[in-house]
């Protein structure tokens, strides 16, 4: 039987099944059952990157090479694409050398879905502006990691309704009676076609999913606390003093009196006295370095899931 190969661009094209599959694979590679694996021994991965990245491209790279596969990795600056060559002829050109290509172009997924052949090579999205999947993957396999699941989970969420924020939601909202509370700056929200979408997971999980602008009236009884740095990657503010707006929503202790037992994280990298200050990032509750080791499992499961080995 045919290998079914797929692409994952975003959240979009995994169903409920497809999710908690790559999920699970992820937190089966953390427990170490799965460390021989050859599964992609023979294939080929480029690992094309314009931006930076330290976990991502690492964990990709490292990933392919465990399972077995060998890699092209591509700065910013290599490809014809910097001489007039079109994205669509580039993407036709190595679809025909390559069986995987990670790609963080700075641009949308339709760049990356012009690029993915169902027939050769899968594309994965290693971020773009609107959704970063692969650091949702980490996250719900870090969490179930620590937690034996994802299932009926309370989730905090505090900063900008960014990439990492809107991948959270439009996964964390398809498991059953999960609840995520965003509380992100005036502005600074996640986007509505992203809420809307969330909110129609939620309505058929019995999940929910709540966000306001301020940080009062805070719920208590949560297991996860979690942030992300308030300057995206390769993106910039046109509001010279949202600073002011964003003081507000860094996550102190403070917020454990509430929630005693929840857990830190953080999708890295970390700006300690920004959006989390030294002693919660670096202190006993943060599992944020566990958390930047599991995109390392998660690229794992990703890639499988891609070539139809998972």
């Amino acid at each position: 039987m045919a290998r079914r190969i797929r692409s994952l661009i975003s959240t979009d094209d995994l169903t409920d099944e497809d999710l908690r599959a790559i999920v699970d694979r992820g937190a089966e590679f953390a427990g170490g059952g799965l460390v021989n694996s050859e599964s992609l021994a023979g294939q080929v991965a480029g690992i094309y990157f314009r931006m930076t990245s330290t976990r991502t491209r690492t964990a990709f790279s490292s990933g392919a090479l465990r399972l077995g596969a060998r890699i092209i990795a591509y700065g910013p600056d290599d490809l014809q694409t910097n001489t007039g060559e079109t994205t669509e002829d580039t993407g036709r050109v190595l679809s025909r050398m390559l069986d995987i290509l990670v790609a963080r172009t700075g641009g949308g997924c339709e760049e990356l879905r012009g690029w993915a052949d169902g027939n050769r090579m899968s594309v994965i999205n290693a971020m773009t502006g609107a959704e970063h999947p692969t650091q949702a993957l980490a996250d719900l396999a870090a969490m179930t990691t620590r937690f034996g699941q994802v299932a009926g989970l309370r989730v905090l969420y505090i900063g900008e309704g960014n990439n990492t924020a809107a991948a959270l939601a439009l996964t964390l909202s398809r498991y059953r009676k999960t609840e995520l509370v965003l509380r992100t700056p005036p502005g600074y929200g996640l986007t509505g076609d992203v809420a809307v979408r969330a909110e129609t997971h939620a309505a058929r999980s019995g999940a929910a999913v709540s966000e306001r602008h301020d940080m009062d009236d805070l719920p208590s009884g949560f297991d996860v606390v979690y942030t992300t740095r308030w300057r995206t990657t390769g993106t910039s503010k046109p509001d010279p003093r949202w600073r002011e707006a964003f003081a507000p929503f860094r996550v102190t202790p403070d917020l454990w009196q509430g929630s005693p037992k929840a857990v830190f994280m953080h999708d890295l990298p970390a700006h300690r006295g920004e959006e989390v200050t030294a002693d919660v990032l670096d202190g006993p509750e943060s599992i944020a370095f566990a958390q930047a080791e599991a995109k390392l499992h998660s690229a794992m499961a990703v890639m499988e899931w891609c070539r139809g080995t998972l």
